[in-house]
This record gives C-alpha cells, sequence and structure tokens, in this order.
C-alpha cells in the first residue's frame, strides 16, 4: 500500500517528529464519537483491509521523489521515510461486533511517526465500511426471515466501494452479492436476475423468459415487471410449466409499483399453478424503512434486493469518527477542545450481560469479573495476528444481534447501547483536565504580556 494515501499533513508532521527524534511509541485510539440518526448500535467493519493496508504500507522510489519535488522535503527525511514500515500493534473490536458510541474500533501502538502516518486510511476503511455495514444490519433486523441479497454496485461511490459493500452487507448476513468481482474475492454467492433490456431486447416476457430459462435453468428468476407485472407472473408460469422447470427453482422479480399487493397478486397466481416453492424476489429503491413496511402488511416477499441506499447508506452516509493521540512515551494525554474532548490513555472494553452498559476503561486497570473484553490483538510487530475473515465476523454479528437489546434493535428511535467509563478512567481524565487548563491559563497571560504583532501567512503552502 502506498504511503501517499494520506493527507499531506500527516507527512508533514510524521517528518517532524522524525527530524527531533520522536520515535517513542505512540498509542492513537480510532473511535465514534456519536451514533448516527436512528442508529441504536453500530456493526464495527473495515478491519481486515485496515490490517492489509497496514501490512504493506511504505513509500517506493517515485513517490520519495514526488515528495522532494512537490513537499519540500530534505534528503535526509526521504531516508528516513524509504525504510519506514508499519512495525507495530493493533488492538481491535472484531468484525461484526455491535458496539456503542464512544467505542473505541481500534488502537495502534506504533512509533509516532508511523502511528500518525496511517490514520487517514484506518479511519477511510473503518468508517465507510462501518457505516455500510450498520445500513444493512437494520435491513436485516427489517426483512425478519426474508433474504437479503446487495444490489449496490452499480451506484456506489466507486468500484471499491461497491466491493466494501459486498463485504459489509455479507457481514451483516445478506445472502449474496450481485456484484461478481466481490464475490469472487469474498467467497461469497453471486446472485443475480435479468435487467429490463433483456426482455425488451427480445422483445416480449414469455420470449425472453423462456430464452433465459434455457440458457440457465437453475437460475430461473424472471423480472416481470417490464410491460405488465401481472401477465409477466403469468407468462412465467406458462414458460416453466412449458420447460418442466422445479418449482423450487423458478422465481419471480418485482420491481416497480406497489410491491405488497403485486407480491400478494404474484404468490396467488403461482400457488394457484402450483408452484408454491417459487420465490418473490422484491427491489427497487429499498430501505430498512421500506421492507418494515412490507413485512408489517404481510407481504409474501421472500427476499430482498437492496442497492443504493445501503450502499451509500443513504440516511447516514458518514460517521463522526476520530483518530486521536491517548500516550505517548509512556505518558497518557487528552484534548479539550469543545465538543471534541478525548480521554487519556491506551483502553479496554468490556461487555457484560445483556442489557448491562459496555464499560470503558484504561487498558491497565484489573478486568472486572463476567465481562467480555471486546478489543482483541490483531496485530503484533506489523504482522497480522488471527483472521479477519467474512465468516468470523457474521458468527460475531449473529452472535450480538441476539443478544442486542430490543429497544436497540428498533428502527424508529431505538435507546442506543450505552458505554459508561471507569471511575480509574474519569479520574485519570479529570487530573490530567486540570493540570491542563491551568497550564493553559498560565500560558495565556504569558502570551498577552508578550504578544508579538500579527503578519498574514500562506498558512497551507
Amino acid at each position: 500500500m502506498s504511503g501517499l494515501e494520506t493527507d499531506l499533513y500527516e507527512i508533514r508532521m510524521a517528518v517532524s517528529y522524525l527530524r527531533r527524534g520522536m520515535t517513542a511509541p505512540a498509542t492513537f485510539s480510532l473511535f465514534p464519537r456519536r451514533l448516527p440518526g436512528g442508529r441504536g448500535s453500530l456493526v464495527a467493519a473495515g478491519l481486515a483491509d485496515a490490517l492489509d493496508f497496514l501490512t504493506g504500507f511504505g513509500f517506493t522510489g517515485p513517490e520519495l521523489d514526488w515528495l522532494r519535488a512537490e513537499a519540500g522535503l530534505r534528503g535526509s527525511d526521504l531516508d528516513a521515510l524509504a525504510g519506514l514500515r508499519f512495525n507495530g500493534e493493533v488492538r481491535a473490536v472484531p468484525e461484526g461486533r455491535l458496539v456503542a458510541a464512544g467505542t473505541p474500533l481500534l488502537e495502534v501502538t506504533a512509533p509516532f511517526p508511523q502511528a500518525q502516518l496511517v490514520e487517514t486510511a484506518l479511519l477511510n476503511f473503518l468508517t465507510h465500511h462501518t457505516a455500510v455495514a450498520t445500513k444493512a444490519a437494520r435491513c436485516r433486523l427489517a426483512a425478519g426471515g426474508a433474504g437479503l441479497i446487495d444490489f449496490a454496485a452499480r451506484r456506489t461511490h466507486g468500484l471499491e466501494a461497491a466491493r466494501a459493500a459486498a463485504r459489509a452487507t455479507a457481514i451483516a448476513g445478506f445472502s449474496g452479492t450481485s456484484y461478481v468481482a466481490g464475490a469472487r474475492e469474498l467467497g461469497i454467492p453471486a446472485l443475480g436476475t435479468m435487467a429490463h433490456s433483456y426482455v425488451q431486447a427480445i422483445g416480449s416476457d414469455a420470449a425472453a423468459f423462456r430464452a433465459f430459462a434455457e440458457d440457465f435453468p437453475s437460475a430461473a428468476v424472471f423480472l416481470v415487471d417490464t410491460f405488465d407485472t401481472v401477465a409477466g407472473v403469468r407468462h412465467a408460469i406458462e414458460v416453466a410449466r412449458e420447460l418442466g422447470l422445479p418449482p423450487e427453482r423458478v422465481g419471480v422479480r418485482l420491481d416497480s409499483g406497489d410491491l405488497g399487493t403485486l407480491a400478494r397478486e404474484a404468490r396467488q397466481l403461482l400457488d394457484d399453478a402450483g408452484f408454491t416453492a417459487a420465490c418473490i424476489v422484491a427491489s427497487g429503491g429499498l430501505d430498512e424503512y421500506a421492507i418494515e413496511e412490507l413485512v408489517r402488511a404481510g407481504a409474501p416477499v421472500d427476499v430482498y434486493g437492496v442497492g443504493t441506499k445501503v450502499g451509500v447508506s443513504a440516511d447516514a452516509p458518514s460517521l463522526d469518527t476520530a483518530y486521536k493521540l491517548v500516550s505517548y512515551a509512556g505518558r497518557p494525554v487528552l484534548k479539550l477542545s469543545t465538543g471534541k474532548a478525548t480521554l487519556p490513555g491506551a483502553k479496554q472494553v468490556y461487555r457484560g450481560a445483556p442489557g448491562e452498559p459496555d464499560l470503558l476503561a484504561l487498558r491497565s486497570e484489573r478486568p472486572p469479573s463476567r465481562r467480555e473484553p471486546l478489543l482483541v490483538p490483531v496485530m503484533t510487530g506489523g504482522q497480522h495476528v488471527g483472521e479477519s475473515t467474512v465468516a468470523g465476523a457474521r458468527r460475531w454479528f449473529e452472535r450480538d444481534l441476539e443478544r442486542l437489546p430490543a429497544r436497540a434493535r428498533r428502527l424508529r428511535d431505538p435507546a442506543p447501547l450505552e458505554l459508561v467509563t471507569s471511575p480509574a478512567l474519569r479520574s485519570l481524565a479529570g487530573r490530567l483536565g486540570g493540570d491542563a487548563a491551568a497550564g493553559g491559563r498560565s500560558a495565556r497571560r504569558r502570551e498577552r504580556e508578550d504578544a508579538p504583532g500579527k503578519s498574514t501567512l500562506d498558512l497551507f503552502g
């Protein structure tokens, strides 16, 4: 992975640390400050890509040449960056786990320049994947026992985002994805039907369905709404009968109109024709709220194809995540910025019985009894420890979803999972905050006494 996959100020800070010999271990904590509206929890995701990035992190010769020309770095700076690799440690919440706002999704401990340079990429991976996985989980809650397929690839913000959506939705329990490259890479089912253009090009429902079933008899799911939905269902039945297709291998897809009413009409037609095992797939601008309405109305939909609104997490397209220094050279640190204050020190989060708040504590504290630590070692000496697979993440998701309190499962006005801080962490934060505030007041007095004249500066050059 390229060392340039960062913000310029990360490189400038890292170079400044290197020039001053500030290479002692630093711990950064990556956490969501708050939940987006309507969320009761977050699904941790993106860790696998983050670890892959750390494993391959470094600068190539051409990249260093570019930095010399564009960023004005010295030869000694480039020499230092040339040999820089990530050899630190990472503790993280496993992918698929459900967490509260304020929970560190991961903590990095590494020589200061290394830990600083990887900030942008780690925030990018975990923020995006977690947002999409959380949206997908809400669709899972809404769908009940119905299946879900990821249809997002065509409208995500780039193909890398399409791959992220395929992975995040698989973690949250989707049956598969329409995105073939993602399915192949991730080892998940590639699923899909046909487009309206196929029916239009062949010229009629019946002819298109017959051609498709002849070519793909084991995946005969017909898109029935190109011209007239009810007529399309009848044509699908005729073709299935004509070709002797097994009912369990037949399906119809509804992509427009009143999906609830059409699903009931399609179910009746299929059942009357003896195709009781045939499935009904619904798609077309769906999200968790639309799925919830269809389920509440008793629509006989077996599978929901969900695309754009999950792939871009439409109602909450980003998370307010932060990556903040909490310790340097063995010294815990914090910031007191208004609305962005942080808690000092490397941390651990402990989970108790269902319904109990999670406990945010200092990592150095004695673990409380009968509580499960959420952050586990995933990288030591720059090398992976353990696994971070889709299947494993999905198991964590299923486990935590089963334990999620009913009040946090609600799609509307959920009660968020709670996170409380330990007395020791509160005490340390209070002491350091008091010391910092006192030092700040003294510094401001000195500044007022000795303030020089101000000049206009080119801050970004």
